[in-house]
């Protein structure tokens, strides 16, 4: 087997697709015959035998452009051969494989666990290393600047996220501490009322369809929820069996006068400040929905509502809130374009927007 060691050479600083001869290619070969053909028409390049030669070879001053394997699959042997280029920096190395040398089932396995750069058949391709050597160099770069790409949006998205629930904690925090006389007050206006809790809780879908507690001040006598079925025909948003369901009726038997100057002013909502602080809530998003409600937007067309925060307020209720006129769709496509296309500066326009939209006219 001929070799020519590059130690003995002075490294050339020229563009391998005009002097392809000076490439310096490292041949990990016990084939003689083909290995001396190579050698011949690459005269700076050199061979081994096996990986352990080649560690023992590889000049860290003048490093071969192009690793070629033409020896059986040792998938322990390359593995750790791989680990040793990365531990000495040599981890840019571009590294083929013989087709030939390898089974079939091998050849996936070297993809799969990116061992590999490209296999080739080299008896009919080594002419064409130098080609090989740039176009891989250009594909790694254009990897690497993807994944440059992808940990930066990552990045900034994680970013984001702190600081949209930062800004959470701290007007959810600062809001609780302002309104507890008011928290007072409206406990004492409902309890005179009515009898039962001045709370109304129920478990709701909000982002991911994650199902938490949701907490309101009860603005309905105390069945209202076993009595839903009952009203079922006065229901504004008509829906068929493929279609989402929403539960709204105009001047709700249910709701209390307390609960209707509650609602109609928003002051109902202020406990989901607690949702907010916890976690389970934003101050912007889409509303958290009633499991029933919830259930009915699983689908694929759907669905996507979900992968935004459950909010206090958001697009919905700017735009439409208490409308007669809203249909199912409308309501869930305002959901979904919020979710599509959520941004920090979308959430500020939508809370400047949100007082006007706290008072509603229609009792719904």
């Amino acid at each position: 087997m001929r070799s020519s060691n590059p130690h003995d050479q002075t490294q050339l600083l020229v563009e391998p697709n005009i002097f392809i001869k000076q490439n310096v290619f490292l041949f990990i070969s016990q084939n003689s015959a083909e290995i001396s053909e190579y050698l011949d028409y690459f005269p700076n390049s050199y061979t081994v035998n096996d990986i352990s030669e080649a560690q023992q070879n590889i000049d860290p001053q003048n490093l071969p452009e192009l690793i070629v394997l033409d020896i059986p699959l040792n998938h322990f042997q390359l593995v750790g051969f791989k680990v040793w280029l990365t531990l000495n920096q040599f981890q840019k190395i571009p590294i083929i494989y013989n087709e030939s040398a390898l089974k079939k089932e091998d050849v996936r396995q070297l993809f799969t666990q990116g061992l590999v750069d490209d296999v080739v058949s080299l008896n009919s391709t080594f002419k064409k290393l130098p080609y090989k050597v740039g176009f891989i160099r250009k594909l790694n770069l254009s990897k690497q600047q993807d994944r440059k790409e992808k940990q930066a949006k990552e990045r900034f998205a994680l970013v984001k996220l702190y600081t949209m629930r930062s800004i959470d904690i701290i007007i959810s925090l600062i809001a609780l501490l302002l309104s507890l006389p008011l928290f007072v007050l409206i406990a004492i206006a409902i309890k005179l009322e009515s009898k039962g809790p001045v709370f109304y809780t129920s478990l709701r879908a909000g982002k991911g369809f994650k199902i938490f507690r949701f907490f309101k001040f009860r603005t309905m006598v105390t069945n209202a929820d076993k009595i839903v079925d009952e009203l079922s025909d006065l229901n504004i948003y008509k829906a068929g069996p493929k279609q989402p369901h929403f539960f709204k009726i105009v001047n709700d038997p249910r709701i209390t006068k307390v609960g209707s100057f509650l609602r109609n002013t928003s002051l109902d909502e202020l406990p989901q400040l607690v949702n907010v602080f916890k976690g389970d809530m934003s101050i912007v998003g889409n509303r958290p929905l009633p499991l029933y409600e919830a259930t009915t937007l699983t689908t694929n067309e759907w669905a996507e509502r979900f992968m935004a925060p459950a909010g206090i307020t958001g697009l919905w209720q700017i735009s439409k809130r208490g409308s007669t006129d809203m249909s199912n769709e409308e309501r869930i496509l305002l959901d979904i374009s919020y979710a599509r296309h959520r941004s920090f500066k979308g959430d500020l326009k939508i809370l400047l927007k949100t007082p006007s939209a706290l008072i509603q006219k229609a009792n719904v």
